[in-house]
């Protein structure tokens, strides 16, 4: 994708979150959702609250009382802008919304390549302002999947967007295999996610480092099968590892205690 198109990706994403709120009542901006401690309306606030960080407006002044759900220095800044939010109607944080995406969409629109090659800060350190750009299309799909499963609306499991979450995903594998499984050389690893959006990829250990594989090893070590909703719900650490394993969402073939490690170190979200 050049940068403009990756632009399309995350106007994409945004108005597809804000047109699966536009009808929300009371009821559904308080539902729960996989994120511990946030409900349908926190999902929306920790969107608006980055966007207006990287629009450069002031931080609040603002002490949360319950931060009894959050795990680290990150989740604290977040936790901030999101319980800032909570005194008011989810409707008036989907108009600060669709505010804010219009002002950042103006900025990303007139952006030049050189604009975009400029270094930031982003969640794994220095990069370009696409990869930053790149990392907030993620990150907004991974949170429209959290209410669109809460409130039982699912959907944007297809198309760029999803895709794109589906390569960042892959990304990652690398990282669970190799750092956090740890399995010996010559360990080859299948995954298998169903969906328009999945794939089959393949991740192999050789010197001690694992990498993505341009193709299947035959036979592999283990194969692992599951749908989309599976794969990023245990990718970004919204389902309990071993829960899902108690039940037929995923398939394991080769070796099976392999096959599980990997199923329980899948987050790679902080």
């Amino acid at each position: 994708m050049n940068d403009q198109e990756t632009v399309d990706n995350m106007e994409a994403v945004w108005r597809s979150f804000e047109g699966l709120c536009s009808n929300f009542e009371d009821r559904e901006w308080g539902t729960p959702t996989d994120c511990p401690g946030w409900s349908v309306q926190d999902q929306l606030s920790h969107l608006v609250g980055s966007e207006c960080r990287l629009l450069g407006r002031p931080l609040p002044e603002h002490v949360p009382e319950d931060t009894g759900h959050v795990k680290n220095d990150s989740g604290q800044r977040n936790e901030v802008l999101v319980d800032f939010r909570r005194s008011r109607y989810g409707s008036q944080v989907l108009e600060e919304f669709q505010e804010v995406t219009e002002e950042r969409l103006a900025i990303l629109r007139a952006m030049t390549e050189s604009d975009f090659d400029e270094e930031t800060d982003t969640p794994i350190g220095r990069a370009p302002v696409r990869e930053l750009l790149a990392i907030r299309i993620f990150d907004a799909w991974v949170h429209e999947q959290d209410v669109r499963r809460a409130v039982g609306q699912p959907g944007h499991m297809d198309g760029a967007v999803a895709r794109h979450a589906m390569d960042r995903m892959v990304m990652a594998m690398p990282y669970v295999v190799g750092r956090k499984v740890q399995p010996e050389d010559g360990t080859g690893v299948v995954i298998n996610v169903s969906g328009l959006a999945g794939r089959v990829f393949a991740v192999a250990m050789e010197g001690k480092r694992a990498s993505l594989l341009p193709s299947l090893p035959v036979p592999p070590t283990v194969s692992l099968s599951m749908d989309l909703e599976t794969f990023a719900c245990l990718a970004c650490g919204r389902w309990e590892p071993r829960t899902v394993l108690d039940t037929e969402r995923i398939s394991i073939q080769g070796d099976r205690a392999l096959g599980e490690s990997i199923v329980e170190n899948l987050n790679f979200m902080i």
